[in-house]
C-alpha cells in the first residue's frame, strides 16, 4: 500500500505542463478543461476567455493580469491566488 501511494504521488507530480508545481495551475499553459475544472468561479465560458486573452496578449506576465479577462474580477482572483502561477515560456 505504501508503494502504491508513492507511485501515485510520483504520477501526480509528473502530470505534465498543465501544472507548474504540485497543486498549482499555470494559466499560460493549462487548457480550458483544466481551467474550468480546477479554478474556483471559472466555468467553460470564463476558461475560454482566459485562453482568448492569453493568445491575444502573448500570455500572462503575472497572475494579477487575470482581472483584465472578461468575467474575472478581484473576487475570483483572490479565491484562486494560491492555486495559480503565470509561467513564462523559456523561448521568450
Amino acid at each position: 500500500m505504501r508503494y502504491l501511494r508513492q507511485l501515485l504521488l510520483v504520477a501526480f507530480l509528473c502530470v505534465g505542463s498543465q501544472f507548474a508545481l504540485a497543486g498549482t495551475i499555470d494559466i499560460n499553459s493549462a487548457n480550458a478543461e483544466v481551467l474550468a475544472a480546477e479554478l474556483h468561479g471559472v466555468g467553460a465560458k470564463k476558461a475560454a476567455e482566459i485562453i482568448k486573452y492569453r493568445e491575444a496578449n502573448g500570455g500572462f506576465k503575472s497572475i494579477e493580469e487575470l482581472i483584465n479577462v472578461k468575467g474575472i474580477g478581484d473576487t475570483i482572483l483572490e479565491k484562486n491566488r494560491g492555486r495559480i502561477v503565470a509561467g513564462v515560456d523559456e523561448e521568450e
